[in-house]
């Protein structure tokens, strides 16, 4: 098993990226709330408890028994200056063996987008992810439309890779997805070929 350590700090130049904590509840759901027609287009439709106490708490167990099992590493981005809840990153579906894979997920409230906050964020996780966690390739999708997503996607050294239809049901109904990859030694384009 390749559990993670559940006091895995990742330092950026603005931000720790630590897993949740219970403390972080009232900051999370506010952001989320004050968020909410901001990140509704590009998620999937919150459940009604989305923002109560109880899933937040059921939220940092599951970050808790996934970091345990090796199979996520979900963290929250705290802006180092003021320790302000900015949005949160997770790399899951952690893959061992032949594949040494993981998908990547993420958010950033409304007051803090297209600030770089998510473009230091992804570079730090995804150089975590190959140096310490030894994984090879790092997946991502986001809606064809969703340019931010994907310009900061392209920004952090992820290349597109094709389209998955009905990959994922968002606001409501299933959507294709553009796919993005980032490997550790990225060799596409190139051959052995002399």
């Amino acid at each position: 098993m390749f559990g993670l350590r559940r006091k895995v700090r990742i330092e950026t130049e603005r931000l720790t990226l630590r897993p949740p904590e219970h403390g972080d509840y009232r900051d999370w759901s506010r952001l989320r709330a004050d968020s909410a027609a901001f990140l509704s287009p590009w998620e999937p439709v919150w459940a009604p408890d989305h923002l109560t106490r109880k899933a937040f708490t059921n939220r940092v167990y599951w970050a808790r028994r996934a970091m345990a099992q090796g199979t996520a590493l979900p963290v929250m981005l705290i802006r180092r200056e003021d320790q302000a809840l900015l949005g949160a990153i997770t790399l899951d579906n952690i893959r061992r063996g032949p594949v040494q894979a993981g998908t990547l997920g993420y958010w950033i409230g409304q007051p803090h987008a297209r600030q770089g906050y998510m473009r230091e964020a992804i570079l730090a996780l995804v150089h975590h992810a190959f140096t310490v966690l030894d994984l090879s390739r790092i997946e991502a999708a986001c809606l064809p439309e969703n340019l931010p997503s994907r310009g900061v996607l392209e920004r952090t050294g992820f290349k597109y890779e094709g389209v998955a239809q009905s990959y994922l049901q968002i606001a409501g109904r299933w959507r294709n997805h553009v796919l993005y990859a980032n490997l550790r030694s990225d060799r596409r384009g190139r051959t052995d070929a002399g």
